[in-house]
């Protein structure tokens, strides 16, 4: 039984991870176009290394959406169908002042 919390998805947890990750990679960065792709991949990569080192049972997705402030409304969803009680998902939303990061982590339990 204590292997159990030990093995949970904690939405605590991995929201630190993508907070840490999405300020590494963009910092005080102004929009760029041309370094949007880079940057989703710098963002996911960094969010996959951190969540391997949990150590913990799980497969993880991780998307990454970073669009320009404009004033444009940007929507978003997610449905899942999964055990609720071993799987998990966290989304973080950041904001500079020219643009927003969106990042979705998915986990299921191996």
């Amino acid at each position: 039984m204590d292997d159990e919390g030990e093995n949970e998805f904690v939405s605590e947890q991995v929201n630190e991870i993508v907070k840490n990750a999405i300020t590494k990679t963009l910092g005080g960065s102004q929009y760029s176009k041309e370094r949007v792709t880079s940057w989703t991949n710098q963002i996911i990569d960094e969010c996959l290394k951190e969540l391997a080192k949990l150590n913990k049972p799980f497969k993880y997705v991780v998307t990454c959406i970073i669009m320009q402030k404009s004033g444009a409304p940007l929507h978003t969803a997610l449905t899942l169908h999964w055990d609720t009680k071993t799987d998990g998902t966290s989304c973080v939303q950041v904001g500079t002042d020219t643009m927003d990061c969106i990042t979705t982590v998915c986990a299921c339990m191996i």
